[in-house]
This record gives structure tokens, C-alpha cells and sequence, in this order.
């Protein structure tokens, strides 16, 4: 089958991980994915505008349903030369729901945004998918897209770290959850040794950053980071990210808190436990359980006394190895790629 991806995909934030991935995949199972359009200049992935051969169109939305490479009439060109039932919309980020505001974060500014973006999407496909374990509306049924690759695991080693905490991911509405995790460390932070945060508009704007976003969207505290001696460095490509995030003793999952309430997904949910980390949790337990398994729970950031949990962590870490391996076996049985792929040729069938 051949597979054609409606997604804006940008190299050092988003699902680009997934897109290599899923184009890899597709290829030792015997079926081909092109991501849609032509790109400017060189790029990683397999793009295309043959849309003569495609089996069906995926529609991956994240940030937009604009078209990132294309003209006035592409989406014109994808509607007629593909049937509906051969279309499917995967809503990544939330969006597929009526107005949600949570924690100062929120999926659409206001009820009209809302309702012009759900109707694009069912004016393209009746299936419509949300990677979330309990989508809210009816007509929507679960597909968490994000996977996990076996391929990425690191052995776990935590003899010679140079960072006690280290962690990858831009600040899209992740101010909140990363304060409390640092107001976590305060307790201790002559124990906890370096910390590290990698990615965009943590120390200084980031490049999304506009007056027509809510402050929450892309505020930090800069002086806090300072006074927490926290080290910022610039994003970095998908490439690099597993072996960025294996500098650390450990690195927290933090979701927006838009996602931890619709109970979504990230890439970062499986890509951090192949790395040569521990993972802290800050979800909750029905969530982290149904993901990554009963073992997991005592990994999770507890909200009394979690300096207790963190000093643990960082003085016994061989004692959660096989709490992470026993992560991974589950990860690679029932999130591969290959199972998130054969379920995909499956909903396209359906």
C-alpha cells in the first residue's frame, strides 16, 4: 500500500521523529509513505506530489491544516484524485474538540476558531483519529500514532553522567509543568549536580512566540533558570535526540497541560524511555499504567515530598533499570512502529 502524509513537519520540534520512522518501517513491510509536497532544499524525508499512485491520504494535524509545501490548489488536487473513504485525519495536538482551556493553556482561542476547524476536518474524511488513550467527541475513535523503535534503545550506564537532570523539548505551554518540577529540585539542588534544557523559548523568545498567542503559550522565567543554575542550550534535530537526552540521571515527561487533560500523547512519550535515562512521570497514574505499564507508577513525580523521589533517583538509578527495561519490553510489544503502521493499513481498510 502506498501512504500519503499531509504534515507540517519542522526538523527540530513536532513529529519528525515519527515521519523517519514510519517511512522506514513502511519499507521493510513492503509499503511505501511520501510525505506531500516538494521541499525547498535538501530534506530528510521522502516527499512527493504523486498522487496518481497513492492508496489513501493521512492527514496528520499539528499546529495547522495549512499545507506546509503546495499552492492555491493542492488541497483541491488531494480531495478530487482521492476518494473520501480513502482519507483519514489524525488530530495530534487537540483540536478536533470543542473549546478546551486548562492550566492557562487551551486548544482553540475561542468557540468560532473551534468550530471552523472541526468543520475543515469533516468536510475532508468521516474518520477522523486523536492521539489521546479517551477522545471526547463521538465521532472520534482512538489511533496514538506516536511509536517507539526498539531500534533506539541505549544501555542503561549511569556511571559517568555529566548532568543529574537533563531535558530535551521546546516550551509550547510547558512553563507550568516545568516549574514544578525544578520547584521540585529546589529542596536539594546542590545534590541533584548540573541540569541541562535543550529546545526553543526556555532563556529567550522563541521563534513562534507572537502578539496573537496567550502569554501562556510561550512563557518561562528566565531569572528562576538562572537562579536554578539551569544550563539552556538551542533545539536541536530529531537525529540528535536520543543521545542528548541520555547526558542525564534522569529527565521528566512533561506534557502541555492541554494533553495531560485530554490524556494525548507525544513523541517524547517513547522516545524517553530508549534513552540511557531514568524517566520521572508527571501524569497520572491511570495514564502512565495504561502506557507504560503498573511498573512505571514508581517512576512517577509524587506531590508530597518529591525531592525524596528525585534523590532516590539520582543515588540509587541501578535500582529503576529494571523498572525502564520492563518500559521497553512493553513499548516495543505494543507500540512499534510496525504495530502503529499495520493499524493504520487497517483503519484506511476499514
Amino acid at each position: 500500500m502506498r501512504l500519503m502524509f499531509v504534515h507540517w513537519v519542522v526538523e527540530n520540534r513536532g513529529s519528525a521523529q515519527d515521519m523517519y520512522h514510519y517511512v522506514e518501517i513502511a519499507r521493510k513491510l513492503g509499503h511505501e509513505i511520501a510525505l506531500y509536497g516538494r521541499p525547498s532544499g535538501v530534506s530528510s524525508f521522502n516527499y512527493s506530489l504523486d498522487l496518481g499512485s497513492a492508496d489513501a491520504v493521512i492527514f496528520l494535524n499539528e499546529w495547522t491544516t495549512d499545507l506546509q509545501y503546495g499552492d492555491r490548489l493542492d488541497f483541491a488536487r488531494l480531495l478530487s484524485r482521492v476518494p473520501r473513504d480513502r482519507r483519514v485525519i489524525v488530530d495530534l495536538d487537540g483540536k478536533y474538540n470543542d473549546v478546551t482551556q486548562v492550566t492557562g493553556d487551551y486548544n482553540h482561542p475561542d468557540a468560532v476558531a473551534s468550530q471552523r476547524w472541526i468543520e475543515f476536518c469533516d468536510s475532508i474524511s468521516d474518520k477522523i483519529y486523536q492521539a489521546s488513550l479517551e477522545p471526547r467527541r463521538p465521532n472520534v475513535r482512538a489511533f496514538l500514532f506516536h511509536a517507539y523503535s526498539p531500534s533506539w534503545e541505549v544501555p542503561l550506564d549511569f556511571t559517568a553522567k555529566e548532568y543529574g537532570m537533563y531535558c530535551v523539548g521546546n516550551n509550547w505551554f510547558r512553563w507550568r509543568p516545568m516549574y514544578r518540577v525544578l520547584k521540585a529540585i529546589e529542596p536539594v539542588r546542590e545534590e541533584v549536580g548540573r541540569i541541562g534544557l535543550v529546545g526553543s523559548g526556555w532563556d529567550t523568545p522563541a521563534p513562534w512566540a507572537n502578539p496573537t498567542l496567550a502569554v501562556d503559550a510561550y512563557y518561562s522565567d528566565p531569572n528562576y533558570l538562572a537562579k536554578m543554575r539551569v544550563e539552556v542550550k538551542p533545539a536541536i534535530h530529531f537525529r540528535q535526540v536520543l543521545e542528548a537526552m541520555s547526558k542525564g540521571v534522569f529527565m521528566p515527561v512533561i506534557y502541555r497541560p492541554l494533553f495531560d487533560h485530554l490524556s494525548m500523547v507525544t513523541c517524547r512519550t517513547f522516545e524517553i524511555p530508549a534513552a540511557n535515562t531514568i524517566p520521572l512521570f508527571t501524569q497520572s497514574p491511570d495514564h502512565v499504567e495504561a502506557i507504560f505499564g503498573e511498573d512505571a507508577i514508581e517512576l512517577i513525580l509524587p506531590d508530597e515530598r518529591p525531592q525524596e523521589k528525585i534523590l532516590d533517583i539520582l543515588h540509587r538509578p541501578e535500582r529503576y533499570t529494571r523498572t525502564v527495561q520492563a518500559i521497553r519490553r512493553r513499548l516495543a510489544a505494543d507500540h512499534s512502529y510496525e504495530a502503529r503502521l499495520r493499524e493504520l493499513i487497517d483503519i484506511v481498510r476499514s
